[in-house]
């Protein structure tokens, strides 16, 4: 057994999955598991990098032991959590050893951590889905900037692809630099330079219509009835920064 180890992996979800498919192969608990972009270099530390292997041969094992066995992990992936590799590797090492159940598990702690995170992360997909504004551009394509906490850009590209199927679109995480691009049925993820130093054009309608919308918003609010706590638990602060209706002088008016 080793005493103090970290194994980095790739950053990519297979890839992580094939580390811990051989870390419990070979009975090691590891100390820590991290991706190799963010690894700080500790000379205390062994570090070790186990696999190059992206297939998902092992995904495919841990998917029948249950899709929402399977499901989770891919939650906590693209969770923020920091700790999020050792959830994942001690919640499979126990999901091969309790089966489906596992789920159901929740005095171990792995497993209530990892569903507290799968909702967590849901829960914000849930809030994008409303808060999420498109803007025309010239070219006719859609574009929405996003900062969310966690990395939900596909479940939201998934959603729009259903809820804007005619139209083209891209939404912009920020934090990230992750572009999804929609168009002809299809949809791709891809990572670019900050489209924010970019200037796009709008559309005339589009200026129009972010106009007529702003003055709707701030027509509709009742200063007398303002209760700010309240407006916050439904609109969260930290989504106003690319919501239309939310300008600077709207936002001070309002709340």
């Amino acid at each position: 057994m080793n005493d103090f180890n970290i194994y980095l992996y790739d950053g990519s979800f297979y890839n992580l999955l094939n580390t811990i498919e051989i870390l419990i192969k070979e009975k090691i608990k590891p100390n820590n598991i991290i991706n190799e972009k963010y690894y700080i270099n500790d000379l205390l530390s062994n570090v070790y990098k186990k696999t190059l292997k992206t297939d998902t041969l092992f995904a495919q094992k841990l998917k029948s032991i249950s899709l929402r066995f399977y499901q989770i992990i891919y939650d906590v992936y693209l969770s923020n959590d920091q700790n999020k590799e050792l959830i994942i590797y001690y919640f499979i090492l126990n999901g091969l050893k309790y089966g489906a159940k596992i789920v159901y598990l929740r005095k171990l702690k792995c497993v209530n951590k990892a569903l507290n995170i799968s909702h967590y992360v849901h829960n914000e997909v849930h809030k994008l889905k409303g808060f999420v504004r498109f803007q025309k551009l010239e070219t006719n394509f859609y574009l929405a900037y996003i900062n969310p906490t966690n990395n939900v850009l596909e479940y939201l590209a998934k959603y729009f692809k259903k809820r804007l199927a005619t139209e083209s679109w891209m939404i912009y995480d920020i934090k990230r630099n992750l572009l999804s691009i929609y168009t002809n049925n299809k949809y791709i993820i891809i990572e670019v330079a900050d489209l924010e130093k970019n200037k796009f054009k709008f559309s005339d309608d589009e200026k129009i219509f972010a106009n007529l919308w702003q003055t709707f918003y701030k027509t509709i609010a009742i200063k007398q009835r303002t209760n700010k706590r309240c407006q916050m638990n439904f609109m969260p602060k930290k989504y106003w920064s690319y919501m239309i209706e939310m300008s600077d002088k709207i936002a001070k008016d309002n709340f």
